[in-house]
């Protein structure tokens, strides 16, 4: 049995009525946008086959608890769930202490890296986090484009099919996205 010619939508109802091979399939068809679309959020492979696997948990108590409804829009619902999930773990971590010498000063400022390499490299990923923390912040719609856009690398086209709008809208999106990155880019003194 090929997943691909069956619809999300018979696959969903295979499961619901006990059948755990209709849910394999499901996961199998998405599996690769799925996880790409995480994967492009938090950039660290683990930390995407985890989100991954709670997007499907949270899929399936869904489904079990009777609270989906079909509307021929599987995928765009299960990267909204993944989507969400990408936001839960960074909110967290936003949470959590930062390294911080006793004097409160950062301790990447007083940690000597011979390497300029290794310093590069740290420089880089506190830009990326930044940014990504600058993201979040966004609007939900604008979010959503700019993360398929840029991380993903989804066309316009395939960006306005999955978020059921038109590409006029989409490419609006992605502009205002911009525009208020650039504004908070500039409000929090980052340079980039």
């Amino acid at each position: 049995m090929n997943a691909q010619g069956i619809s999300d939508k018979e696959l969903v109802s295979a499961y619901v009525r006990g059948s755990e091979r209709a849910l394999e399939m499901l996961i199998h068809k998405h599996k690769k946008r799925i996880y790409t679309h995480i994967y492009a959020v938090v950039r660290n492979r683990d930390l995407a086959l985890d989100i991954f696997q709670d997007t499907f948990i949270k899929i399936i108590d869904t489904v079990k608890a009777g609270k989906y409804t079909e509307e021929g829009k599987f995928l765009p619902w299960a990267l909204r769930i993944a989507q969400n999930l990408c936001i839960d773990h960074f909110r967290k971590q936003a949470k959590m202490p930062k390294a911080q010498m006793p004097d409160g000063s950062d301790i990447f400022q007083v940690l000597d890296l011979k390497e300029g390499n290794v310093e590069d490299s740290i420089m880089k990923l506190q830009t990326d986090n930044r940014l990504k923390e600058l993201i979040l912040e966004l609007p939900d719609e604008q979010k959503e484009v700019l993360v398929m856009r840029l991380y993903e690398d989804l066309s316009f086209k395939e960006i306005a099919d999955l978020t059921n709008v038109s590409i006029n809208t989409a490419l609006g999106r992605m502009r205002y996205a911009l525009i208020n990155l650039r504004k908070l880019v500039k409000k929090h003194g980052i340079v980039l």
